[in-house]
């Protein structure tokens, strides 16, 4: 934290929530989205700001592919909570085509549409292949995130416009997981997420960078970032640990390459994994916050201490439904009460 900074509490920062509408093992993807509609429902309720779906593909234990389809479907089930991406991952599309699709969001939900942006493919190599985008493994995304904004704004009246789209004023944010879209970001004066929830490394550089070349725009005068978490909270430590293993299963079934559907958790994840998984597990997961009340409101006000966020995006991932709820429920009474 910087010199003369004042030290940010938990109830001046907003908190929002990202779904990553997981498969759970058993289950349906129908069941999937039953659920992402009570948990957006349930969100909009305790008072959280914003409500984000990410694009992956090819992943058996996520159901957001069609990002943009399921966002207007959250978007019409909810009434006031924001609904965004978090985030398309743009060399996946032509940039046109997303801002039709966005563009026709905002004029079904009018000021409730958020449009986020990775450069990732959200997807392995042959997945992305057959998505039928060229593979320049996201180089040219600083030029198609100009195309699409200039989509976006109003009073064009020569050569390719986007109707839905133009002059919508979506509020346009980069997502990232490293420095590159933290930089940008900052040149161009844009608010800025950062995957902290599975980059917990990077956190703390890509923030630095993001604030130390923040150019103001019309968009935003000052810095404005944002920090994913992965938090499991639950009544006591003990059960909250024992939650947090169906997470712990579904990385260490990427880790080997073999992504599959959310798994009930196991008394002792150690038993499912060797050594060197388990530093894996321990590595990608770091700033994962487990436990009570007491354990969650600690961490996150630590985390918000070395971040400075100005808010944060809470990601649950919880195989039973019911904890899952109150899991968020437990964060956003955390968040009201804002005692360190």
């Amino acid at each position: 934290m910087g010199q003369g900074m004042e030290r940010k509490q938990l109830k001046d920062i907003r908190f929002s929530v990202l779904d990553l509408a997981p498969i759970l093992e058993n289950g349906t993807v129908r069941q999937t989205f039953e659920n992402t509609i009570d948990l957006a429902r349930h969100s909009e309720a305790l008072g959280y700001h914003r409500y984000w779906l990410a694009e992956h593909h090819n992943m058996p234990g996520i159901a957001s592919s069609a990002t943009s389809v399921l966002i207007g479907h959250v978007a019409g089930k909810t009434s006031s909570i924001r609904v965004g991406s978090g985030g398309i991952m743009l060399p996946n599309h032509a940039p046109l085509v997303i801002a039709e699709q966005f563009g026709t969001l905002e004029h079904l939900y009018p000021g409730r549409i958020d449009l986020g942006l990775g450069r990732a493919p959200g997807t392995d190599f042959q997945t992305s292949r057959a998505l039928q985008r060229d593979q320049k493994g996201g180089m040219e995304f600083p030029q198609m995130l100009e195309e699409l904004m200039h989509y976006l704004e109003p009073g064009q009246s020569e050569g390719v416009r986007a109707i839905p789209g133009e002059g919508t004023n979506i509020p346009v944010w980069l997502l990232g997981s490293s420095g590159f879209s933290a930089r940008l970001a900052g040149e161009l004066g844009l608010p800025f997420a950062f995957a902290s929830h599975f980059a917990p490394d990077n956190t703390l550089p890509a923030l630095e960078l993001y604030r130390s070349t923040f150019q103001p725009s019309d968009i935003l005068e000052k810095p404005y970032a944002m920090v994913g978490v992965n938090v499991i909270a639950a009544e006591t430590d003990e059960k909250a640990m024992f939650l947090a293993t169906s997470q712990q299963q579904q990385f260490l079934e990427l880790v080997r390459g073999k992504p599959g559907p959310l798994k009930p958790p196991v008394d002792d994840i150690n038993a499912f994994c060797l050594p060197h998984e388990r530093e894996a597990i321990e590595r990608q997961l770091g700033s994962s916050i487990t436990g009570s009340r007491e354990t969650v409101q600690e961490k996150l006000q630590a985390f918000l201490n070395d971040t400075q966020a100005d808010e944060m995006m809470i990601h649950s991932q919880i195989y039973e439904h019911k904890e899952r709820l109150r899991s968020f429920e437990i964060v956003k009474n955390i968040h009201g009460s804002g005692r360190a």
